[in-house]
């Protein structure tokens, strides 16, 4: 079987076949590098080394000055213009200028700020189910799994509620843009359709910045748009930048993992019975299992500052590396077993939120508390929950997105 990760017709393959490649690639003794095919505007065509070891994820992750972040951390990286218009995201920058605007924003995922969502979070999950028993079963996706994010994050942020269906779209718009590319005609379209929608999420935000300077409410735009103690705030386009970055990763990574994970809990009958026979005691590590073994986020680049030298393999200054999180965490020398779902593994080291380091996710232990709540509303009001058939897949070898997934209960 021949492995091109740079090309889109390895990531329609079975995810079988893909796994097993992954694991091909991490018995070498060194990384591969994978040339890319340059497209005028899009791809600059220089090619990537894929780390697909968790040891070799794991270093790159802590060690931010070898390994940057700019200019951009997604493939294929964006044109210089973009931050120009839509300022920079906070992902796609290293320190001091990533610490500054972390640091702002840090104080809104405290533990004190998450306790005081958790009714809303309760609530939201309610609401929920109680319309997919009003409704009847469907689509797991756009009934459950993709409602709960934006709707927490929406409140996060003081979002007004008849804004929200117009930001679900724009968030739906923004997905289809990431990963591989299908074509340049195609490309150019769904970069148009990018742009507009991120311009849309960007004047909403901005407008309610401005509406709170004047105003303060409470909500996490209040805070970011007024000086913390240390007399910091985000400016009109940080805001905008940030609100999309949350969107997107912190709608993505508990939508994913829920959709795939009702789908694990169907596919095994025993880790089921397990969970629900002692809820509370189980959930945590369920969550975790289920992050290890769908990692949301496929992966992200680096690109290299210096030469440095990486298991036997000399990289030059502008090398490009990608961090493959997805077969990170199925290195069969951290994790046995590893294609094995498995709630009671210790899976304390996965990288499902990104490895350890500046860039770890910051908004992990919210995405945790979303999906605990929602998991014990569904089994307690829905306890014979289950899909049926398989799932509907984005393409792309950046998200690991379930676009549909029907089910009954």
């Amino acid at each position: 079987m021949s492995i091109d990760l740079a090309d889109l017709d390895f990531w329609r393959r079975p995810l079988k076949e893909r796994h097993e490649a992954f694991a091909r690639l991490r018995q070498l003794d060194r990384p591969v590098f994978f040339p890319e095919k340059k497209v005028p505007f899009l791809r600059s065509g220089a090619g990537f080394y894929a780390l697909v070891r968790h040891a070799d994820v794991v270093e790159a992750s802590r060690n931010a000055k070898v390994f940057s972040s700019e200019p951009a951390v997604t493939n294929p990286e964006p044109p210089g213009w973009v931050k120009h218009v839509f300022g920079e995201s906070m992902v796609n920058l290293d320190d001091p200028r990533h610490a500054r605007l972390r640091r702002i924003v840090t104080r809104s995922f405290s533990p004190r700020m998450l306790g005081n969502l958790q009714n809303d979070i309760d609530a939201a999950c309610t609401r929920i189910v109680d319309d997919v028993v009003a409704q009847g079963p469907g689509d797991f996706v756009g009934q459950v799994a993709a409602r709960l994010p934006i709707h927490v994050i929406c409140d996060m942020m003081g979002i007004p509620r008849q804004y929200r269906a117009k930001v679900h779209e724009h968030v739906d718009v923004s997905t289809a843009y990431t990963g591989v590319r299908p074509s340049l005609l195609r490309s150019v379209a769904l970069a148009g359709q990018n742009m507009l929608a991120l311009l849309a999420l960007q004047r909403l935000v901005i407008k309610l910045g401005h509406e709170r300077q004047r105003e303060p409410t409470g909500d996490l735009v209040s805070l970011l748009v007024n000086a913390n103690p240390d007399g910091e705030r985000l400016t009109d386009k940080e805001l905008g930048s940030f609100f999309a970055l949350l969107l997107v990763a912190g709608n993505e990574t508990a939508r994913n993992t829920m959709a795939h994970g009702i789908k694990l809990l169907t596919d095994h009958p025993a880790q089921r019975e397990l969970l629900l026979g002692d809820f509370d005691a189980h959930i945590g590590g369920a969550i975790e299992e289920m992050v290890r073994h769908v990692s949301p986020i496929i992966q992200f680049r680096r690109t290299v500052t210096e030469d440095y030298e990486l298991r036997g393999l000399h990289l030059k200054k502008g090398d490009k590396v990608v961090l493959f999180y997805g077969s990170a965490n199925r290195d069969e020398s951290v994790f046995p077993d590893p294609d094995a779902f498995d709630i009671t593994r210790d899976t304390k080291p996965h990288v499902g939120f990104g490895g350890p380091g500046p860039h770890f996710c910051l908004g992990a232990n919210l995405a945790r508390q979303e999906m605990r709540s929602m998991f014990r509303e569904l089994f307690t009001r829905l306890p014979e929950i289950r899909t049926v058939g398989e799932p509907e897949l984005l393409l792309s070898n950046f998200d690991n997105s379930v676009r549909a997934q029907r089910f009954t209960c």
